[in-house]
């Protein structure tokens, strides 16, 4: 049985650090610092039969701006629709149907996130961003 939850302290952090570490995205985040990541966001864990396989995480201020971050399905359950589960899930939660504005980065999962109503920003020429290193 799929579910998803909200409940953080249903989190297998290991398991999200040991996927993100080696993902594009988030290479090299330690233990603490997905910790601290989930401990600001709001997070979404999906469970096959209680047991995690995917997770995602939003920043967000609940009223103007929501940011959707570090979307995973553990490979060994990929293609089964979990991953449009797990964003359906995020879209309709309660704590976050305020939110105006909806973004996110992905550099080959389009597809799903149009699925949702996500597309290519309307005026990208007024977006900066800073990047520590």
């Amino acid at each position: 049985m799929i579910s998803v939850s909200t409940d953080k302290a249903k989190l297998d952090v290991p398991f999200i650090q040991n996927f993100l570490k080696d993902i594009y995205w988030a290479a090299g985040r330690t233990i603490d610092e997905v910790q601290r990541t989930i401990d600001t966001s709001v997070c979404f864990g999906i469970y096959l039969n209680d047991k995690q396989i995917g997770f995602a995480r939003v920043i967000t201020d609940y009223v103007v701006f929501a940011y959707l971050m570090d979307v995973f399905i553990d490979e060994e359950h990929r293609g089964k629709g979990y991953s449009s589960i797990l964003i359906e899930t995020m879209m309709n939660d309660p704590q976050l149907q305020e939110v105006k504005i909806w973004r996110l980065a992905t550099t080959d999962a389009h597809f799903l996130y149009e699925k949702f109503g996500f597309t290519k920003l309307n005026h990208p020429e007024k977006m900066m961003e800073k990047i520590v290193k």
